[in-house]
């Protein structure tokens, strides 16, 4: 596979298993392994291990939406080429998904498929995934994962589409996709964890006994 047309760390990041809990972490309130590293292309990882282990590393979050992992575009975009790939808005945030969801069938009258997997489109994009543009490309490469100008631009013009075509119509994909939780998309920041001191107890003080 032409490494110009894919980065090497693409096809093991959509092969890697997410939020598993953290063997090192696994009492910690952000114990669930969601962090993926592009220097390393290692396993998925937790918020802890990233502070201690990949702190000056190129990292992405993987979040979750109906049981499916999602990538938010504001990450993925700053090293990779997403033009052609359908884009969700979920909790008001833009993401699209990392692999094929299955689809029992085509709706009828529908515009817009994906070319790999056939899965409905809101929006006249190429594919429904990552995944999906990544078959495409081994398929037919006319199509790359490389950022360009060219590339950004066609991106943009995708993404105002998106926009506008989802806030003027309300469709199944789209409450299914609306129907995650914030925490799932925006999970809060939660305190580090306890430390294992003990604080020390005072003396206890008795009232004298009365005479």
């Amino acid at each position: 596979m032409d490494t110009m047309l894919v980065p090497p760390w693409l096809e093991p990041l959509l092969n890697t298993a997410f939020f598993s809990t953290c063997r090192t972490h696994q009492d910690a309130a952000r114990s669930e392994c969601n962090m993926y590293c592009l220097d390393c292309n290692g396993d998925a990882f937790c918020f802890y291990c990233r502070s201690s282990k990949h702190k000056d590393h190129q990292v992405i979050q993987i979040r979750r939406s109906s049981y499916h992992d999602v990538v938010r575009v504001s990450e993925i975009q700053k090293v990779l080429d997403i033009s052609g790939v359908q884009t969700y808005v979920i909790n008001s945030a833009r993401v699209l998904f990392l692999n094929e969801r299955p689809q029992p069938k085509t709706g009828k009258g529908v515009s817009h498929i994906c070319e790999v997997c056939g899965r409905n489109l809101l929006d006249p994009f190429r594919f429904c995934s990552l995944g999906c543009k990544l078959v495409g490309i081994k398929r037919n490469g006319n199509a790359n994962f490389t950022l360009g100008a060219e590339n950004e631009v066609v991106m943009q013009r995708g993404e105002g589409i998106s926009r506008r075509v989802i806030s003027s119509s309300t469709t199944r994909e789209e409450e299914e996709l609306r129907g995650g939780s914030q925490q799932d998309i925006c999970p809060p920041t939660p305190p580090p964890p306890p430390s294992n001191a003990r604080r020390r107890k005072g003396i206890p003080h008795r009232a004298p006994f009365g005479s």
